[in-house]
């Protein structure tokens, strides 16, 4: 399961042909939680260079549901690619998720027992269990290969960038998105560093997959 994460964050930008006049875009992340501490660990925030017209190659990925949680608990992926739901439990899950043009519904199923969903267009997804309100995950959808995850430390790095000025974003479950204009140049790196502001949020309960609070009891 790691092994493919790995594959994922890493392989990216080599999705596609690359292009004649190209750079890199790196930097550091932080997140700012409240009383203006820093994250300790900020691999859970996904950068990307928005506006390249450069379409992804589709591939396929895996969220498992193990331990009543979905592992792992945030993907990337591009436009048209599939992500496996095994459930390695012996009990019966539903993965769901209401978010906009990416909705789907798994219905139930149990170990070992694995379906799919390809999403075809690009966005947040969050993704939930409609049996055990505390499982919840996310899928980041990107159209175009361009796209990194930070690792613990705030790193990141996307190649292979055409050259131009472009949006660089960069979203977080916690602090939400934020963006900044680059100018990539035709070869070589350009670094941006980016913070995002965790320190507002406040957890809120979802619905279930009917739109309605989860009844009461052991989960």
């Amino acid at each position: 399961m790691r092994a493919l994460v790995v594959v994922l964050i890493t392989s990216a930008s080599a999705l596609t042909a690359l292009p004649a006049r190209a750079g890199t875009v790196r930097g550091l992340v932080e997140v700012i939680e409240k009383k203006g501490r820093r994250a300790p660990d900020v691999s859970d925030v996904v950068v990307w260079v928005e506006g390249p017209s450069v379409r992804p190659r589709p591939l396929t990925a895996t969220m498992t549901m193990r331990g009543k949680a979905f592992e792992p608990r945030l993907l990337v992926v591009p436009v048209g690619g599939t992500v496996a739901f095994p459930n390695e439990d012996p009990i019966l899950h539903n993965a769901f998720s209401l978010s906009a043009e990416n909705r789907f519904d798994l219905d139930l199923y149990k170990k070992p027992t694995s379906r799919s969903y390809t999403f075809e267009r690009p966005g947040i997804v969050r993704v939930y269990c409609n049996i055990h309100p505390q499982m919840s995950a996310l899928v980041v959808v990107r159209d175009n290969p361009f796209w990194a995850q930070s690792d613990a430390n705030g790193r990141y790095s996307i190649a292979d960038v055409p050259a131009g000025t472009w949006v660089v974003k960069a979203w977080h479950e916690r602090a939400g998105e934020i963006e900044r204009r680059v100018t990539v140049p035709e070869s070589g790196e350009v670094a941006i560093d980016l913070t995002l502001d965790a320190s507002s949020y406040k957890r809120a309960r979802h619905k279930n997959k009917f739109g309605k609070d989860y009844k009461q009891g052991r989960y």
